[in-house]
């Protein structure tokens, strides 16, 4: 079991590696896929609209709890390890005053709704 001493520094740490990966989106020395994991991670992270809102219960949490530690965890991997490094150590020591743009973020989420939407009403169209 975790004490919550561990918990907060899980939490710290997770922090420091969405700024980190904010900091890495525009480095030439990350592949493009990894670039892409990487700033729908952030954008997901940072924006204030959730796929699945946090009002409803439980679940609204659940996929911040899984989908973000997921996706940094996927473009840690793709990452070269040396350029992860280099923006962890800039994360824990620059401003973390992030100024993403709004619309970008609310375009994602939109887009991502409308396909869910779209696959579903397909499903119970075929279901009738």
């Amino acid at each position: 079991m975790l004490s919550i001493e561990q918990l907060k520094q899980h939490a710290q740490n997770v922090k420091v590696d969405v700024y980190a990966l904010y900091l890495a989106r525009g480095d030439p020395r990350i592949p493009w896929y990894a670039k892409g994991v990487l700033v729908l991670t952030v954008t997901y992270a940072l924006s204030p609209i959730d796929l699945v809102p946090d009002f409803i219960p439980v679940l609204g949490y659940l996929d911040d709890l899984i989908l973000v530690p997921a996706g940094i965890a996927c473009a840690v991997r793709l990452m070269p390890p040396d350029v992860l490094e280099e923006y962890r150590e800039r994360a824990k020591t620059e401003d973390r005053s992030v100024h993403i743009h709004g619309w970008t973020g609310l375009i994602i989420v939109v887009l991502i709704w409308l396909f869910v939407l779209s696959v579903v009403l397909i499903l119970v169209v075929r279901a009738m």
